[in-house]
């Protein structure tokens, strides 16, 4: 499955293998197995972070520069899907770890952050966008969490951090059910400010890397800029976050007080 003029996304940013501790015993190998076995170029792991129950520890995340950075014919990538625990937009991993991950997501999760009101929850999110390694807003649609759209866009745009489309969201038999009306209203203004995305399948094990077909849909229905969509171009992700790391302080100085 190819999205519009034949493009196809060369890499997934956001997959959990058996570190992350629940769904699945698929380990790196496995995964990067699979990623070749369907032409994937490019592959990132992104465990949760050490404050979900039966998640990797820290010193897990500090050994991830040892890993293997290609398998198979695959490049690898290691990352973090960080756990947000605060309205202060405060993350599970500290910035001695993570300024070492190739690229993190920031996500709420029922296990880590109690779910507040729209205006709460949508601050921890812009908040953690703070966060100089923080690249992806990762399933802002999580049913769990009200999130007002138009902040967390302009947000977005401004602290250059990306919106991610999650496949999970989207599948009939995906882990996570969401409104399309949310999707679909969210992404069209990601279109209108011109909003970086990513599309992550949120695969917990090999079956569903890169499984895309939802999500390019999706994006057809609302003829959605093919530039605006990272994994189309890994070099272009690669340069923003780098360049995101490099302008941001380690620690936000002063969060927006809610």
């Amino acid at each position: 499955m190819v999205y519009n003029d034949g493009m196809e996304a060369k890499i997934d940013t956001h997959t959990h293998t058996i570190a992350s501790g629940h769904y699945t015993e698929d380990t790196v190998v496995q995964m990067a197995i699979r990623a070749s076995m369907i032409g994937l170029e490019h592959l990132c792991i992104t465990e949760h972070g050490p404050a979900m129950t039966g998640s990797a520890s820290e010193s897990y995340f500090r050994n991830l520069k040892f890993g293997d950075k290609k398998k198979f014919g695959v490049k690898l990538y290691y990352g973090a899907e960080l756990n947000v625990l605060d309205v202060k937009g405060n993350v599970d991993l500290d910035y001695d770890i993570t300024k070492n991950l190739d690229l993190c997501i920031a996500s709420l999760h029922r296990q880590t952050f109690r779910p507040r009101t729209e205006r709460e929850n949508t601050l921890a999110l812009i908040n953690a966008m703070d966060n100089p390694d923080v690249f992806i807003i990762g399933h802002p649609d999580n049913p769990d969490f009200e999130v007002e759209r138009y902040m967390l866009v302009e947000a977005a745009k401004e602290k250059g951090c990306a919106i991610e489309l999650n496949a999970a969201s989207l599948s009939p038999s995906g882990h996570r059910t969401s409104s399309f009306d949310w999707l679909f209203k969210t992404f069209i203004l990601c279109k209108k400010k011109g909003v970086y995305v990513t599309l992550g399948s949120d695969s917990h094990g090999r079956s569903r890397i890169a499984d895309f077909e939802e999500c390019y849909n999706f994006l057809d229905e609302i003829d959605f800029p093919e530039e605006l969509v990272l994994n189309f171009d890994v070099k272009k992700l690669f340069h923003l976050i780098a360049e995101k790391k490099r302008f941001r302080c380690p620690k936000p100085s002063s969060p927006i007080p809610f």
